[in-house]
């Protein structure tokens, strides 16, 4: 069998590391137990807070089935309020009651599939919002981070995530991340060969606290948005297991290294199909058995199974729900879940999609072929991925008047438009609604994640600012500043206005 070297030779830059003493490779330190920090609170088994599985605060098991009342409320106190208006036309708005539900109902979902005593992680994937006070609030629910990249790292830390439950996944970690991550002791998945050959010369140089694993890619295809899909034969991502030779190499390489604890695998998100993400699990699962009978002792002790539950951007419904696909991996991979395996899961869009909301006035109605067109703030610098693959991503948008009610009527096909300088700018295009008028609101919903915390900074348009809505105990809202809005001096600051002068002056 030809040798597996992945995509060129390992790294033979010679960089030296310069970590702190640690103890060697890692057990799955911190799944269950308390995380450390300024934000400690009592833990249960599974990682959760210590109230009843799977418990909102009020009692209820597992999301809401239909948070649009409390949406409703929350768009009219915005607008009572004064959050959003005239001078302020778009906002973005977070159901703190819902994040807390969604936290709690995957806890209870792996909890009640789960030997009991088992150490599991879920850790939120920080791409999906990257905001520092919504990282926090999850962390108080038992939820970790998975973070790739300096800054979402620096997020997490911020949030007070301790490095105990903190995951480092990215294709393209550089050799001072890597440094910076086995310091503090998080843990991190190796992308293949080259990185390994990195974190080889990382630890002989110094211990780490740190677990390590390797990403493999199961190659078991992919879903109906291929941009997603990190389980395809030309993925990317991690070690690609059908490869000539990679196998054999996976094995090998855990052989060779005691400290390789973990075993990753992530196989996309929207638009995949539960049952061929079970099948990846499944053949991660394999994977680590094998391993683990020829080196005759359990060395792969934690499965990280990744995330990437899809969300149903058609109706309020919570589905598919995490309960589903718990039961779906328990009857597909039982001995995932006996106990012999800690368990890392990094789900992200399905915690935070369906309690966000994009709230834009609308500036102008007109009408152009017959078509009535509402001209509203929210556009291609909030929803990037909607208006430029808008059959991919779809959106729901509801229309409220100028006063913050759901709005009334019949229904008449229209545009929502965004206010970037090109025609493609649509949240949403033919759509059937009740007729968006001048000072009316358009909402777009499930925008929780991937929406207004991944600004595209279009025509220099500010980011808009975000608030969390919860009640205020006395039947009414009240709200929350998650992040202030961008000010024109922050537009200016950020494209290199202290250097004005620098190519004039210079050249």
């Amino acid at each position: 069998m030809a040798a597996y070297t992945g995509t060129g030779d390992a790294d033979s830059t010679g960089e030296e590391p310069d970590g702190t003493p640690k103890g060697p490779g890692g057990s799955p330190t911190g799944l269950g137990g308390n995380p450390d920090g300024p934000d400690t609170i009592p833990y249960g088994p599974g990682g959760a807070p210590d109230r009843q599985a799977g418990a909102t605060p009020d009692g209820h098991q597992g999301p809401p089935a239909n948070g649009g009342p409390r949406r409703d409320e929350a768009v009219r106190a915005a607008v009572e309020q004064g959050l959003v208006g005239p001078a302020t036309p778009i906002i973005g708005l977070l159901d703190i009651t819902g994040i807390r539900a969604s936290a709690a109902a995957l806890r209870a979902a792996f909890d009640a599939v789960t030997a009991p005593g088992t150490p599991v992680l879920h850790a939120f994937a920080v791409k999906a919002t990257p905001l520092v006070p919504v990282l926090r609030l999850l962390h108080r629910e038992g939820i970790g981070a998975e973070v790739a990249s300096p800054g979402e790292l620096a997020l997490a830390r911020a949030a007070g995530v301790p490095p105990a439950r903190t995951v480092l996944d990215s294709p393209a970690k550089t050799p001072a991340e890597l440094r910076e991550a086995l310091a503090l002791g998080i843990a991190v998945n190796a992308d293949n060969p080259q990185e390994l050959a990195r974190l080889d010369a990382l630890v002989r140089s110094a211990s780490t606290r740190s677990p390590i694993g390797i990403r493999v890619n199961p190659q078991v295809g992919g879903g109906s948005i291929g941009a997603l899909s990190t389980a395809t034969a030309t993925s990317k991502f991690g070690v690609a297991l059908r490869d000539e030779g990679a196998r054999e190499w996976v094995v090998r390489a855990y052989l060779d290294r005691p400290w390789l604890t973990r075993l990753h695998a992530h196989s996309g998100s929207q638009g995949m199909p539960l049952e061929l993400m079970a099948r990846a699990v499944a053949e991660t699962y394999g994977l680590a058995e094998e391993v683990n009978e020829r080196a005759g002792r359990r060395q792969i002790d934690t499965l990280d199974i990744g995330g990437g539950l899809p969300v149903n951007f058609g109706s309020d419904a919570h589905t598919p729900t995490y309960e589903e696909y718990a039961r779906l991996l328990a009857a597909t991979v039982p001995g995932l879940f006996d106990g012999r395996y800690g368990l890392v899961t990094e789900f992200g869009r399905s915690l935070l999609a369906k309690h966000g909301v994009v709230l834009a006035r609308v500036e102008y109605a007109k009408s152009a072929g017959g078509r009535a067109i509402a001209v509203t703030h929210a556009g291609v610098q909030v929803a990037a991925r909607t208006v430029y693959a808008p059959k991919s991503w779809p959106l729901r948008v509801a229309a409220y008047d100028t006063k913050g009610r759901p709005k009334a009527g019949p229904d008449v096909v229209q545009d929502v438009a965004g206010p970037a300088c090109f025609a493609g700018d649509l949240l949403a295009e033919g759509r059937s609604m009740p007729l968006l008028e001048q000072g009316d609101y358009a909402a777009a919903l499930d925008t929780g994640a991937y929406y207004f915390a991944h600004h595209y900074a279009y025509n220099s348009l500010a980011r808009p600012g975000i608030y969390g809505f919860g009640p205020d105990g006395a039947g009414g809202v009240r709200f929350a500043v998650v992040r202030t809005p961008q000010t024109l001096d922050e537009i200016v600051s950020e494209s290199g206005g202290s250097h004005a002068g620098s190519l004039t002056d210079t050249f």
